[in-house]
């Protein structure tokens, strides 16, 4: 074993590093016993009844599958307060592992298309995120994701919905069905995002080729790169993100679960790091994939046999790789290093 004695001393290693979290849906961390409360709550009928059921409804082998089951999850999110209450016991989980700053995601069209106010779920969340930092110390920004399964027009009007709230949101991303929606087809709207000052990204390279990974850096012109996976089948792009020092939001739980790979042992993150790549390790979806940062870290470190120079390496890239400036960076980064000593 690679630089540990054990696995625990391995997992209370990772557990030490001070981490950022750049890929969260924060729809994605809304578990079973939450989503049963909000149910009763706000007299919301769910097709489960009981927390065993949401739970057994979690098993799902495909991302298709997977957003069925999501989307049908948001259901019980109506009001301020479940935003706030859904965002807070995400930002305890995060603390608990030793995540000192999140970018975290917001899919607002899965909820206005419900009749729900776009400032209830902004309200809800960004209370909930200065509640986080005052009580925990967590600092954080806000990326609000169009659907790409959408028209690129109703993405245009989810960012007319967003104008009063820009002083709030610090960037615009692209989620659900990657395959037959290319970056391309948002590509008026990213760049009205970035004329309004808006850091730009996008998932691309986890279902979907290559080819759309060139896409989103060409086309959309993004600052982050979401998954990537599929970079790595094309040696040129692999150089041209290295040259870029573009960040990597990998994601390896939600890999394993969505069958992106089919054993965590043959998972692409090694790989990345030996190619020189930017990556990072995120839970995405971690009500749904069966783990937080930690257990991403540990999962991942575990199968690949990571030494602690790379888990190093990806806790540094968490806070390089984020919207933070080198200013605020730099604690982080001296941080990470004392620990790693």
């Amino acid at each position: 074993m690679t630089d540990f004695a054990t696995p625990a001393d391995r997992a209370a290693f990772i557990a030490a590093l001070p981490k950022a979290e750049l890929h969260l849906h924060i729809e994605g961390s809304l578990e079973p016993e939450l989503m049963v409360a909000l149910a009763a709550r706000n007299g919301v009928s769910i097709p489960f009844a009981s927390v065993e059921e949401v739970r057994a409804a979690y098993d799902f082998s495909n991302l298709q599958d997977f957003l069925d089951i999501y989307y049908q999850g948001m259901a019980v999110l109506l009001t301020e307060a479940d935003f706030f209450d859904l965002t807070a016991a995400y930002l305890d989980r995060a603390h608990a592992d030793g995540v000192r700053h999140v970018e975290i995601f917001f899919d607002p069209q899965g909820h206005t298309e419900r009749g729900v106010a776009f400032d209830t779920v902004v309200g809800g969340i960004t209370r909930a995120l200065a509640d986080g930092e005052a009580r925990l110390g967590i600092t954080s920004k806000l990326i609000m994701c169009f659907l790409r399964h959408l028209s690129e027009a109703e993405a245009e009007a989810t960012l007319d919905q967003a104008l009063p709230y820009l002083d709030k949101i610090a960037g615009v991303g692209l989620d659900s069905s990657e395959n037959g929606h290319p970056p391309a087809k948002f590509a008026r709207v990213f760049a009205r995002a970035r004329s309004l000052g808006l850091k730009l990204v996008a998932h691309a390279g986890e279902e979907g080729p290559a080819a759309y990974v060139h896409e989103a850096l060409d086309v959309l012109g993004v600052d982050r790169i979401d998954h990537g996976n599929r970079s790595l089948d094309d040696p040129t792009l692999v150089a041209r993100l290295v040259a870029e020092g573009m960040c990597l939001t990998v994601c390896p739980l939600s890999n394993l679960k969505l069958c992106v790979v089919n054993d965590i042992a043959a998972h692409p993150l090694k790989a990345m790091l030996d190619a020189g790549l930017v990556a990072t390790v995120n839970s995405d979806d971690p009500a749904y994939f069966g783990g937080y940062v930690n257990a991403n870290f540990i999962a991942v470190a575990d199968a690949l046999d990571l030494s602690r120079g790379e888990l190093t390496q990806l806790a540094r890239n968490s806070f390089t790789g984020s919207f933070l400036s080198a200013d605020e960076q730099a604690p982080h980064l001296a941080a990470i290093d004392a620990v790693a000593r």
